[in-house]
């Protein structure tokens, strides 16, 4: 590992290191009211004294968030490969698909509660429609770009729609599938907490309403931090499995500089 690697690899944890030093002296200085802002020393010890109750609503919401990224993946693929391959349907179903991901998820809870009851299935199912628009648009989007010229040129030579798109469109897509799947992973996360929040006896929502409810601020940020530890974990590996499958879209050195900088 060279000089600008190892600085790569180890800047996110000294931003990150040095973002809680700032927060925790800024904490003690001004003598801030744990109530009001509390300490990252605070949350940790939080993070200690409720850990088992903690890894219980962080295994029920990475199950959740998962099973829901899962099914959005598989639907966003069918759906986006689907109008990004027909403009007719494109036109039809855009202002459908629009309007949908236009209505705020929260409301769909009380919805999803009235037909499933309180449990896993309304997280699961807030995860999968919180995360499934940008999987379907993307694709979508990947798919109906594909050049004119480079479609023209690959029909001269004899390829049949369906072959121009199995091996030229889709794959042209991956990048667009892989950015959508490092937003969409996010977007479920806030989409179980939520629903977890509203209509759910586990979880992290569950959790985070508990804690709030009595007050227990460190607590309650504790919680917020299991999610964006799991949120990160979830990005890395989509992040990693981008590098494996799509990294004959990347150009230039390893440092990702897309200019050249330093």
């Amino acid at each position: 590992m060279n000089r600008v690697q190892l600085r790569q690899a180890l800047s996110p944890w000294l931003t990150a290191v040095g973002m809680f030093l700032i927060w925790e002296f800024a904490c003690r200085i001004w003598a801030v009211p744990e109530i009001i802002l509390p300490a990252p020393s605070a949350i940790f010890q939080a993070m200690l004294d409720f850990w088992p109750s903690l890894a219980e609503g962080a295994a029920q919401t990475l199950f959740t968030t998962v099973i829901g990224f899962l099914l959005a993946l598989l639907f966003g693929l069918l759906l986006g490969v689907t109008v990004g391959a027909s403009p007719a349907i494109y036109r039809a179903i855009n202002p459908i698909m629009i309007g949908f991901n236009s209505i705020p998820k929260v409301a769909v809870v009380p919805v999803l509660v009235m037909w499933f009851g309180i449990g896993t299935i309304p997280a699961v199912l807030c995860a999968f429609l919180t995360a499934f628009f940008p999987i379907a648009v993307n694709v979508a989007t990947g798919i109906a770009t594909l050049e004119p010229e480079l479609a023209d040129v690959l029909r001269s030579l004899g390829a049949r729609r369906s072959v121009i798109l199995r091996k030229v469109a889709i794959p042209r897509s991956l990048p667009y599938l892989f950015a959508s799947l490092k937003i969409s992973i996010t977007l479920a996360f806030v989409g179980s907490v939520v629903s977890e929040m509203v209509a759910s006896n586990a979880g992290i929502g569950y959790l985070l309403l508990n804690a709030s409810s009595s007050f227990r601020v460190s607590l309650v940020f504790a919680s917020l931090t299991v999610v964006a530890i799991l949120g990160i974990c979830m990005y890395g590996l989509a992040d990693f499995v981008e590098r494996r499958s799509t990294g004959w879209v990347r150009r230039g050195n390893e440092s990702g500089d897309a200019l050249g900088g330093g």
